[in-house]
């Protein structure tokens, strides 16, 4: 026979047959038995989906790797990696670094830049110098000459620059305004921080020698 009221609201049946049980919390610990079930399920997905991963990545490998030895030919003595370990370590000769840096002028240009360019600058600038401050032909046949920048100066600050033809402007379009020209504060040219430390260096040493 059965102990429910008929009475009572179906909501109220459905909370008193489904509710949770009452916990004896007199132990002070939990005391059933952990549920296992979930964790192997979990563990057993895991390893399956690792496995399918790891042998759906080696088949995508073999693929690429296939398709790249098709395009690349069969390997041969210029294809083979260089086993260097074999060689050892090489010892440290100034002759041997004087040779390789000969057998590198040779090689065309353009060349990969050991120093960062800095000494290429610097040579730059030195053959700027030699133009700038000497007298060296610039058409032997018909007698042209390129003299020093300081003896251009004083021609210029002696008999004054050539005055050119004035050029007529066209007139402004509506909304145009006349450009205004102004000086550069410099004249482009400035030694770069290698430079200057190459020089201080230099006149360091020449302040040695003299004392």
């Amino acid at each position: 026979m059965s102990t429910l009221d008929h009475n009572e609201p179906d909501d109220k049946k459905i909370l008193g047959s489904h509710g949770p049980s009452e916990i004896d919390a007199s132990a002070g610990y939990e005391q059933s038995d952990v549920k296992v079930t979930g964790i192997l399920v979990f563990l057993i997905s895991l390893g399956i989906f690792v496995s399918v991963c790891g042998v759906v990545t080696w088949g995508m490998g073999k693929i690429i790797n296939a398709h790249l030895n098709k395009e690349d030919g069969p390997n041969s003595k210029w294809t083979r990696t260089a086993e260097i370990r074999q060689l050892g370590n090489l010892p440290s000769s100034p002759e041997m670094q004087n040779k390789i840096a000969e057998i590198t002028r040779t090689f065309p240009t353009p060349r990969v830049q050991t120093d960062d360019g800095n000494q290429d600058v610097a040579d730059l600038h030195a053959r700027e110098d030699l133009l700038l401050n000497n007298y060296t032909w610039v058409d032997q046949s018909q007698g042209t000459v390129r003299i020093p920048i300081e003896r251009a100066m004083q021609i210029i600050a002696q008999k004054g620059l050539p005055v050119a033809p004035a050029v007529q402007q066209a007139p402004l379009l509506a909304g145009d305004q006349k450009p205004t020209i102004t000086v550069p504060l410099t004249s482009g040219f400035a030694r770069t921080g290698y430079e200057q430390d190459q020089a201080a260096a230099q006149k360091a040493e020449e302040q040695q020698t003299h004392e």
